[in-house]
């Protein structure tokens, strides 16, 4: 087995291993006594000479070398996800939560605001606490004092504004998160390592001086930035035209109207106005089409999609989501140029194991994580049998000058079904509908995208220095806003719409399950007969 196989599979082990402990609670002993055991096999066939071990052991070492590597691999996954659930339920300030007493609390803001119509959100590391009375009895316990480190959401009136790394002084009570019929707010902000909220406490600001590292002050930069880009466009557009573009460039759709946003989700549009992981992956793909499309090398395309996409990021603040589909669709993106296309599942799954690692609780809890790389996924395994299904790929002299037609448009068709038909059941599992044209509205719509960001990007950047600039660049702005407005408006019926309720996780396991077997078995028909297969 090949060094790259043998990581692939540690790496599918390890995310088995997280995924079984996220489903199934194990006893830590027999984890530790598996663990113990694999470790001293380990050392026996080490200290083993070679001329005495079994002859199969022998023929097949490697591979067993690796299968026990595989089973360690698998019990790191379920340790790392105990060790967050440990971290979790010993986090002293949730103890406080629910509780009678108000708490005070001094931290500072750690992340942009998130500003709404009426209200915003802030989170904050806490720095100091203290209680209003001398002690709070939880479980038994006295808890005093200190407790640095924590993250709250903090809800609050619109006004005044508060920014980055300003440090405040908090008074409420702290609560759990709740848990909603259709929604699992609690865990949600459990992913972020948020156990705590805070509605409408009284706030006092202590102090606008900041203490920067080199991080902090980029990111502050670039939301100053970003926030100058944004009034550019709310100077040149008007709802909901301005909420659109803000949606498109930059992810922004906070100040979207709830009907909008009623017409996207009908469409199955809402992904080009939010910074989603599936979003990302696609329009990876559509960039390098295009490229490609201007008779550009692959590598040459490659790399020039991975340079543009980490302007995006870094333009739009490096939203958590984007970031983790960026950093996919570069490798994948970077192993085509290292000329090793049939390393890219391997990688996805190495750059999804790093994430794991990092934070277990993306599996399960985190929508955006598991849209990108299944949209991921999908670009990599089920599009070039798209390509083949649809006729893409045939090479007669005619299809061939069609397709150099329109290669961009059959490379987005492809890319739209693929990365669709990977996410449906996340999708209707977790928000219940289903947009039954959604394959057609994302053909029409899809393809101006690109156009749309650079030229809300442009109008953005040039109307900031000057209005008439901004104005000029702002007309085929608003020629394309148009063009998308009418797509909602003739698509946003209530027959595009399917609605599911209760739907069971076993369904999910059928529909991939099946989609697998589908893939193997067209992959293994589309392989030459002559090589025996």
């Amino acid at each position: 087995m090949t060094p790259s196989k043998a990581l692939f599979c540690l790496c599918i082990f390890f995310i088995i291993g997280i995924f079984i402990s996220s489903i199934i609670r194990i006893p830590q002993i027999y984890i530790w006594g598996i663990l113990f055991l694999g470790v001293l096999i380990m050392i026996i066939l080490f200290v083993i000479p070679d001329n005495r071990r079994p002859s199969i052991m022998g023929k097949h070492q490697n591979n067993i070398f690796i299968f026990y590597f595989c089973i360690l691999f698998l019990i790191l996954g379920i340790m790392r996800v105990q060790i967050s659930e440990f971290n979790i339920l010993n986090d002293k300030l949730s103890q406080l939560n629910d509780a009678p007493e108000k708490v005070t609390l001094t931290g500072q803001i750690i992340a942009e605001p998130d500003i709404r119509d009426t209200l915003s959100k802030i989170k904050i590391r806490t720095e100091s606490l203290k209680i209003e009375d001398a002690y709070h009895k939880s479980d038994g316990r006295q808890i005093y004092g200190m407790r640095p480190g924590s993250i709250i959401l903090v809800t609050l009136q619109r006004y005044p504004e508060y920014q980055y790394l300003d440090t405040v002084k908090i008074t409420g009570k702290l609560k759990t998160p709740a848990v909603f019929e259709d929604f699992d707010y609690k865990s949600y902000l459990m992913k972020d390592g948020i156990y705590s909220v805070m509605d409408f406490p009284k706030i006092e600001l202590i102090s606008q001086k900041h203490d920067y590292n080199a991080g902090s002050f980029l990111y502050e930069k670039i939301l100053f930035l970003k926030d100058k880009l944004i009034d550019s466009i709310n100077m040149n557009f008007s709802p909901p035209n301005s909420d659109i573009l803000k949606g498109v460039v930059f992810g922004n759709d906070k100040s979207m109207s709830k009907d909008l946003k009623d017409k996207f989700s009908k469409t199955g549009l809402s992904h080009i106005t939010a910074v989603s992981g599936s979003n990302i992956v696609i329009v990876i793909s559509i960039i390098t089409a295009f490229l490609l499309a201007l008779r550009l090398w692959r590598q040459q395309a490659s790399i020039l999609a991975i340079f543009f996409i980490w302007i995006y990021i870094v333009l739009i603040g490096f939203p958590v989501s984007g970031v983790r589909a960026a950093i996919m669709g570069s490798l994948v993106l970077l192993a085509g140029v290292l000329g090793r296309q049939n390393t890219s599942s391997r990688i996805l799954f190495l750059t999804a194991s790093i994430m794991l690692l990092q934070n277990p609780l993306l599996l399960f809890y985190d929508i955006s994580f598991q849209l990108s790389f299944l949209a991921s996924m999908g670009i990599i395994y089920l599009k070039p049998l798209i390509d083949i299904f649809l006729g893409f790929n045939k090479k007669t002299e005619e299809s061939s000058e069609l397709k150099k037609k329109f290669k961009l448009l059959f490379d987005i068709i492809s890319v739209t079904l693929a990365a669709q038909i990977f996410t449906l059941p996340i999708i209707v599992y977790n928000f219940g509908t289903l947009s039954l044209i959604s394959p057609i509205t994302n053909i029409l719509v899809l393809p101006i995208i690109p156009l749309l960001t650079i030229l809300g990007f442009l109008v953005s950047i040039f109307g900031v220095f000057s209005n008439i600039l901004g104005f000029i660049f702002s007309l085929p702005c608003i020629a394309l806003l148009t063009y998308v407005i009418k797509v909602l408006e003739v698509f946003s019926q209530p027959w595009a719409v399917k609605t599911f309720k209760n739907i069971s996780w076993i369904w999910l396991v059928i529909y991939y399950f099946v989609l697998a077997i589908l893939i193997w078995y067209l992959n293994k028909k589309q392989k030459p007969k002559f090589l025996g297969y």
